[in-house]
């Protein structure tokens, strides 16, 4: 198994901005998500519901605080 890249936040804050990374909160709970969420993140939910429109070419960060 490889090893997980290591990233700044300010790298992943980047990529985010730029539109090349789906910054997903890992927390499935509303209340969770609304207190603990990063600008740019979306919501596991969110995730899961788009997970059919995402392409291939973008990297996408899991994160829980």
């Amino acid at each position: 198994m490889t090893e997980p890249e290591r990233v700044t936040p300010e790298e992943i804050y980047e990529r985010v901005k730029s539109g090349a990374t789906f910054l997903v909160c890992a927390y499935e709970d509303d209340e969770k998500f609304n207190a603990y969420h990063l600008e740019g993140a979306i919501p596991f939910n969110e995730f899961i519901s788009r997970f059919y429109l995402l392409t291939t070419n973008r990297e996408i960060v899991f994160y829980c605080a």
